[in-house]
């Protein structure tokens, strides 16, 4: 690629009003704006609790959910590929960033700043390498990752999550952190901590989150579970030794948006090969799972304009792995479920998430007092309700139709992704797939099925 290529491959990514602004004109504008802000207001009372629960699920202070989910929003919305996409913190970073956390913080008897800040380090590597994919025109080939692994990486991560919240939900006070052999050990050790009263805010949280979204997209279910089990908490069951947001984090600050510096740990051979392994997961999820948010969103929402770029979507990932953690926040991609929300409550441009974001902020202000007496089990149920709505069985069973090769791929990459680790499960997945994919990937009858599973 040419340099004048490359030049004008910059100048057009760091267009901030472009084509993805189409549908805000000089007659529309009042009518949009309108549009978006709704939609802006809908996602914002939703994303708060799940940006607490993605934070705490990953070993990081609540409030660092909320400055995440708010500064992702701004900077997708600006420099993305997709007109409809909301970004924030999603549950496929939970794994990666939580064992960072776990490994360099204080579970290991480390600092939990030092272990931020070696994270933050690890997030502005890989954005750097975003950008430089960007620049180089490699979006489309993230595309070209097959649905069975996909789908197969996304049953492993929702595994995980909720075998990590399962000690919340049971009302247990010991931390389950760790793999999964050892979370499952953990459970099993402190079982004689189960606390009834938790369990049923838990179960009472996972029921509102689930089906009062059924009856309308309009209601902030995860919100009112979150308020309507405080409230219990600090009444009906006080005095019944439920764990809250106090009792596991201390006081939230009130200082969030402070600049955090990248941290370089002791330099031995096991922190370079972590290092790399961190910018390697980092780069695979935010890529991979923005133009898979993408592509769906644009679905959705019968997108027959502008459609997403996926060059200038890393672009705008690489910008966002970047800037994010360095003002306390950690990385961040897009949300399906939000970007779904967004979509059907009538977003039609950018404006949407930036709305989201500004109104995070707002709420998130108002509601700093009462963060600190969430029930730890009511965070615990958010993440049983993310891990339950990550699997849809529509596409396991198209996956499973398809056929024996891209089923054997998609259980694989299921079991191996909490038994190993996330980059050893997508990895290995990907290499089966190149090695075996000639003999043994038979096409279906439906060839309409083949351009919906690559």
């Amino acid at each position: 690629m040419s340099f004048s290529a490359l030049v004008d491959r910059f100048k057009r990514f760091n267009t901030i009003w472009d084509s993805r602004f189409e549908d805000v004109t000089r007659t529309t504008w009042l009518r949009t704006t309108y549009r978006d802000f709704c939609a802006g207001l809908i996602v914002a009372l939703t994303a708060i609790p799940m940006a607490m629960g993605f934070a705490m699920a990953m070993g990081l202070q609540p409030e660092q959910g909320i400055i995440a989910s708010a500064v992702a929003g701004i900077i997708g919305g600006i420099f993305g590929g997709s007109k409809y996409q909301v970004y924030g913190p999603t549950a496929a970073f939970i794994p990666v960033i939580g064992a960072l956390i776990t490994k360099y913080g204080v579970a290991s008897g480390g600092d939990r700043a030092a272990a931020h800040g070696f994270l933050v380090l690890c997030s502005v590597c890989a954005g750097v390498i975003l950008l430089v994919l960007a620049l180089l025109g490699m979006g489309r080939y993230a595309q070209k990752v097959p649905k069975s692994i996909v789908m197969g990486f996304t049953i492993g991560i929702s595994i995980t999550i909720a075998f990590s919240s399962i000690g919340e939900a049971l009302g247990l006070t010991h931390e389950i952190h760790g793999d999964f052999v050892h979370k499952l050990a953990l459970i099993w050790e402190h079982l004689a901590e189960f606390n009834g009263y938790a369990c049923c805010l838990a179960l009472l949280t996972f029921g509102m989150a689930r089906y009062l979204l059924r009856l309308s997209i309009f209601i902030p279910a995860p919100l009112l579970a979150l308020g309507l089990c405080t409230m219990l908490a600090e009444t009906v069951f006080a005095g019944k030794g439920i764990s809250l947001v106090a009792d596991r984090y201390g006081h939230i600050s009130t200082s969030r948006l402070v600049f955090t510096p990248p941290c370089l740990p002791p330099v031995t051979g096991a922190m370079i090969l972590d290092l790399s392994y961190f910018v390697l997961a980092i780069v695979f999820v935010s890529g991979v799972e923005s133009l898979l948010c993408s592509s769906l969103a644009d679905q959705m929402a019968n997108n027959r304009r502008t459609q997403y770029s996926p060059d200038k979507e890393f672009w705008g990932q690489g910008l966002m792995q970047i800037l994010t953690p360095l003002i306390n926040g950690f990385p961040c991609t897009g949300a399906l479920a939000r970007t779904a929300i967004s979509i059907n409550v009538g977003a039609v441009s950018p404006l949407g998430g930036a709305f989201k974001s500004g109104l995070v902020i707002f709420f998130a202000i108002f509601l700093a007092p009462y963060i600190e007496k969430v029930p730890m089990a009511c965070i615990g149920g958010i993440l049983l309700w993310v891990a339950c709505n990550m699997v849809r069985p529509a596409e396991i069973r198209l996956v499973w139709n398809h056929n024996r090769f891209h089923a054997f791929l998609m259980v694989c990459t299921a079991v191996l992704v909490p038994l190993t680790d996330f980059l050893t499960g997508v990895c290995s997945a990907l290499v089966m797939y190149a090695v075996l994919r000639k003999f043994l990937d038979k096409p279906p009858a439906n060839r309409n099925l083949i351009q919906s599973l690559l």
